[in-house]
């Protein structure tokens, strides 16, 4: 019998997600499709250099998932499922902190990690897990109830998880295992058709409307699945002439004539979604919750420590700008902010040390003379060609964005209260295995092409 790899399980598991959650959002269908006509144009437009972050099949098939789950036993489990399809916890991301109202979640990221498993598919989920320990949020009887109702539930059948732990162990299962284990991954992320209740759910709607999405029903569910687009704000014009509410920003950098960097994100608003509701007397009534939305992604070249500290720093020079001049749109103060302090080429960011590139040999490098041994010349004379390392992560503050611009209410947040301490240690811990270094994993792939790049070409000192 045939057996079918981690990375084509992560393709198919990929693909009926995608599939199945256009059957129950209709407009993530849309999305889909208005990306890809996007793509079609931007390719036609500009030829190679559209596929510079990226080929075309890659960004056409590439999807980012996210899931909600309330307890580390949860989270556990979780890591088992993406671990079978070769994906690994990385970064920490805490949006308590990167939002202004109350979104009591700690996050990380699952993904490939090996540069040919993302060229491959670079599927990834975004996974956010509750936090029903920080007193700003929760009370002590609210949290002890809370813990008591995630305690109580199973996300994911003993099953699954033992077919998990089989592909991750041997890399691989057999076709009829496998089409098993794809058939209960994606039920296990279906939106259940089981009443919630209502009195429950809106008790912690009170505090946050995602916390109660994650701790008000007794099963998880995709919050939302995102293509990528070579050309966002141009899916922003078609999709919202299509009659689909969008947020009213574009999160993370703005538009301008520079290089892309980092994540840009948006989506269309959380729809209103039938659901059961169950009253206190016990009848099953028809409601309506408004917890998943479609989002749409642009991914640019990975910055450096150096690179996101002037990030940063730019970010909160539009914020003083944009609150000292609240009648100027935000993106055009952005703009006018990154053209000013924003390096205009990839070359300047490399040479700035801002940004993440492989380096190789350039095919028409030339053939005779003593190559130098200064990066920054061998790219200048045409022996090394740069190529930038797509950021394949997130930003907190617009994943924080993307939640609040989605809610209904801003919930409640006593700011007087000490929050509870968590980070990357902690949430390695939790997890049962190690929350990898975004910067750690650019800086090796950066470090292994310029390895390369030396020996190929003879020199013996290491290049920076």
């Amino acid at each position: 019998m045939s057996t079918i790899s981690q990375w084509q399980l992560r393709a198919a598991f990929a693909a009926r997600l995608s599939q199945m959650y256009g059957r129950e959002v209709p407009a993530y269908t849309t999305l889909v499709d208005v990306s890809r006509e996007v793509n079609e144009d931007v390719l036609r437009a500009r030829g190679a250099d559209a596929e510079r972050l990226g080929s075309i099949g890659r960004v056409t098939a590439e999807r980012h998932g996210a899931i909600r789950v309330g307890t580390p036993r949860e989270l556990q489990q979780v890591a088992r499922v993406f671990g079978a399809l070769g994906m690994h916890p990385v970064g920490f991301y805490d949006l308590r902190e990167a939002a202004a109202s109350a979104v009591p979640v700690v996050s990380t990221a699952f993904r490939p990690i090996d540069d040919e498993e993302l060229a491959r598919n670079p599927f990834r989920v975004f996974t956010s897990m509750l936090t029903p320990a920080d007193p700003r949020f929760f009370d002590a009887d609210l949290r002890t109830r809370l813990e008591n109702f995630l305690a109580g539930r199973e996300l994911f059948p003993s099953e699954l998880l033992t077919l998990a732990d089989r592909a991750a162990a041997e890399r691989e299962l057999p076709e009829d295992e496998a089409e098993r284990f794809l058939h209960l991954a994606v039920r296990a992320f279906e939106l259940s058709p089981e009443p919630v209740d209502k009195a429950w759910y809106e008790t912690l709607e009170r505090i946050s409307a995602v916390a109660a999405d994650i701790g008000g029903v007794r099963s998880t569910h995709i919050n939302h699945l995102t293509p990528r687009v070579l050309d966002i704000d141009e899916l922003y014009r078609r999709m919202t002439e299509r009659g689909i509410e969008m947020i009213d920003t574009i999160q993370g950098p703005p538009a301008w004539k520079g290089p892309d960097v980092l994540l840009r994100q948006t989506s269309f608003r959380a729809l209103a979604e039938p659901r059961a509701m169950r009253t206190p007397d016990g009848s099953i009534i028809r409601g309506a919750l408004r917890v998943r939305f479609g989002e749409v992604e642009a991914r640019g070249v990975a910055l450096t420590h150096k690179g996101r500290a002037l990030y940063d720093e730019l970010l909160g020079c539009v914020d003083e700008q944009a609150s000292e001049h609240p009648s100027e749109p935000r993106g055009d103060i952005a703009r006018a902010v990154w053209e000013r302090y924003m390096p205009g080429s990839e070359r300047e960011l490399a040479i700035e040390g801002l940004a993440y590139f492989t380096y190789r040999l350039s095919p028409d490098h030339p053939r005779d003379g003593n190559p130098p041994a200064d990066l920054d010349d061998l790219v200048r004379e045409g022996w090394v060609r740069a190529e930038p390392i797509v950021y394949e992560d997130f930003l907190p503050r617009s994943a924080a964005g993307i939640f609040q611009s989605n809610l209904s209410g801003e919930g409640t947040r006593d700011n007087d209260r000490q929050g509870t301490a968590y980070d990357a240690a902690w949430l390695s811990g939790a997890i049962g295995r190690d929350v990898l270094d975004p910067f750690d994993l650019y800086t090796r792939q950066q470090d292994r092409s310029l390895a390369q790049v030396a020996h190929d070409l003879g020199l013996t000192g290491a290049l920076h």
